[in-house]
């Protein structure tokens, strides 16, 4: 086995791993939304119960994404750093923004989720769930466009 071949199994598994809880992630984040908003409109305490329950798996499905994602970046420059120098430019700033703009929206708006369940109002905290939503889908909009990219390489001139 030479340092490619590992290279790519590594980030292989690495992606698996991550790939397996992303989209579970996507789609809590709107469950909950949505079973909070019909515990504000109809005040069943079933969909309180509902709320926190799937709530508490989101939360940790999120912190597994969180750890599988992270590496996941730092192969880019680990394991492809000559792909990264020459990419850098186009697929740094993609990356930056969904850090900066998407992922820190999204976990700030997650531990004002976690920590106001007593200190919200219904209407508040389920308005907090929807702003994760959002958040978690525009995270993976622009993880999706630099997956789009790396894919197909238009719209950039190297000199």
């Amino acid at each position: 086995m030479d340092v490619l071949l590992l290279s790519r199994l590594q980030f292989a598994v690495t992606t698996y791993f991550h790939f397996l809880f992303v989209p579970l992630t996507l789609g809590l984040s709107f469950l909950i939304a949505i079973i909070e908003t019909l515990y504000v409109k109809t005040g069943d305490e079933d969909y309180l119960a509902m709320a926190r329950f799937w709530g508490r798996l989101f939360v940790i499905n999120f912190i597994i994404g969180v750890v599988t994602g992270l590496p996941l970046e730092f192969q880019f420059g680990t394991n492809w750093s000559r792909y990264s120098a020459y990419v850098g430019d186009i697929f740094g700033p993609l990356l930056a923004i969904e850090a900066t703009a998407a992922f820190f929206l999204e976990s700030t708006f997650l531990a004002v989720w976690v920590f106001g369940w007593k200190k919200l109002s219904a209407k508040m905290h389920a308005a907090v769930m929807w702003m994760i939503a959002c958040a978690s889908t525009l995270s993976a909009l622009w993880i999706l466009i630099a997956n789009s990219w790396m894919q197909h390489p238009v719209g950039y001139v190297i000199r």
